[in-house]
C-alpha cells in the first residue's frame, strides 16, 4: 500500500513537472517572438510585388560565384549577395563584378560569428567592420545584414537598427551547403513557390547545377526575380 502511494504520489509530481515546464517554454517562446518582432527584419517581401528573391551567402568559391552570375544574366534574373568581410578582402574584384552586373550586395558579418551569443558592442564591432569594407569597395551604401546561420538575437537586432540596416532572414533554406541532390534542392526552392519569397541558397557546385532549373520555374509560373530591396520596397 506504501508503496503504490508512493507511485501515485510520483505520477503527480511528474505530471506537473511536465506541465509548468511546458508553459515555462510557451512563455519562453513567447517572450522571444516579442523581442525578434522589428520593423528592420524580414523573412520574406511583399507578395504584390510579383517577384521572389534569390540570395546567396557567400564566404567561398569566387569561380561558382562567377559561373552564378553566368547563369543569372543568360534568365536576365537579379539577385543579392551577402558578401562575408573576409571573404570581400581578399576578393575584390569578384564584389565588385556583382555589383557592376546589376546585383545588390548586403553584408554577412566578417567572421562568419554565432551572432545570437553576442552583445550589443560584439555585434556592432563584427557588423560594422564589413559594412566599412563593403561600402568602400563598392563607393556606396550597404543596407542589408543576414545574419550566418540564421543566428542572432535582440542585440544583432538593435546593432543593425544603430547601423541603419535591414535585418535579412528567409522563408525557404535549400540547404545547398549540406545537400548535394540537385533535384532536393530544386524542389526546396520552387515547391508551392509565390511572390515574395527569400531563397536562401549558396555558391556550392550542386547550385550552380540547380540555378538553371529554378530560374526556369520561377518564369514558367508568372513570377520574377527581384532584389531583397525591390522585394520589401525599399
Amino acid at each position: 500500500m506504501k508503496n503504490k502511494f508512493i507511485s501515485v504520489i510520483t505520477n503527480i509530481v511528474l505530471v506537473c513537472t511536465v506541465f509548468v515546464v511546458s508553459f515555462v517554454g510557451y512563455l519562453g517562446a513567447e517572450s522571444a517572438s516579442a523581442v525578434y518582432k522589428s520593423d528592420r527584419l524580414f523573412y520574406n517581401g511583399s507578395e504584390q510585388s510579383g517577384a521572389v528573391s534569390l540570395m546567396f551567402n557567400v564566404y567561398e568559391s569566387t569561380e561558382n560565384v562567377l559561373q552564378i552570375l553566368d547563369i543569372l544574366d543568360k534568365y536576365q534574373a537579379k539577385a543579392t549577395f551577402f558578401i562575408g568581410g573576409s571573404w570581400a578582402d581578399d576578393n575584390v574584384d569578384c564584389v565588385r563584378e556583382i555589383f557592376k552586373r546589376g546585383h545588390e550586395i548586403g553584408s554577412h558579418g566578417y567572421f562568419h560569428k554565432d551572432h545570437s551569443k553576442m552583445s550589443l558592442k560584439a555585434n556592432l564591432e563584427e557588423i560594422r567592420p564589413s559594412i566599412k569594407l563593403l561600402d568602400m569597395i563598392l563607393l556606396c551604401e550597404t543596407k542589408l545584414f543576414a545574419p550566418p546561420s540564421g543566428a542572432f538575437n535582440e542585440q544583432t537586432v538593435a546593432a543593425c537598427e544603430e547601423l541603419g540596416l535591414n535585418v535579412i532572414m528567409w522563408s525557404r533554406d535549400t540547404i545547398d551547403w549540406r545537400d548535394k541532390d540537385i533535384n532536393l534542392i530544386v524542389n526546396r526552392a520552387t515547391q508551392n513557390l509565390g511572390a515574395g519569397e527569400f531563397i536562401l541558397m549558396h555558391p556550392k557546385d550542386v547550385t550552380v547545377n540547380a540555378l538553371p532549373q529554378i530560374l526556369t520555374y520561377i518564369g514558367e509560373n508568372g513570377l520574377k526575380t527581384a532584389t531583397i530591396s525591390q522585394n520589401i520596397g525599399e
